[in-house]
């Protein structure tokens, strides 16, 4: 099993929880949706182990960060690591369909398995499923609620509508 080191970031968004392995970050979650890293086996709260992550999201909020740097550790299955991959590929600024997703992991007709990818992103924010938009452009689903996937489209410049 492996260590999580963890820690709760207050990010204009909303609390936030983060989660790093030795490998990378393996966890970023809206910290009221999750269960608690407390009650989760293998988890240790460190500042420090967080502190670079914490730094990054700093900037990122400050709109000067447009691409996360440091390294991820992501556990998922094969299809839902090509659609995160295809995720981390979509530039700062710029959204693509459930569709286009699809199309990219050569599954042209499973635009709702890449929703269900989408949903089961353990890493919100730096795999940017927020940047995923409906084929007909109105924002779809996430995770952290519509109101958080706009402001952060916004803050990306990606989105002018509302």
């Amino acid at each position: 099993m492996r260590t999580i080191y963890y820690s709760l970031y207050a990010s204009p968004i909303g609390r936030l929880l983060l989660g790093v392995s030795d490998r990378g970050l393996a966890y970023l979650e809206f910290a009221g949706r999750s269960s608690g890293a407390q009650a989760r086996k293998g988890w240790v709260e460190s500042e420090e182990k967080t502190a670079r992550w914490r730094a990054q999201l700093d900037e990122y909020f400050r709109g000067n960060l447009k691409q996360f740097d440091l390294p991820l550790d992501l556990e998922g299955t094969d299809f839902q690591k090509r659609c995160w991959n295809a995720l981390l590929r979509i530039p700062y600024g710029k959204t693509r369909s459930y569709a286009e997703i699809a199309r990219e992991v050569g599954s042209p007709r499973g635009f709702r398995a890449v929703g269900m990818a989408n949903h089961d992103n353990p890493v919100a924010i730096v795999v940017p499923c927020h940047r995923v938009i409906a084929s007909d452009g109105k924002l779809g689903g996430y995770g952290g609620g519509l109101e958080v996937k706009e402001k952060l489209l916004k803050l990306e410049g990606a989105w002018k509508q509302g």
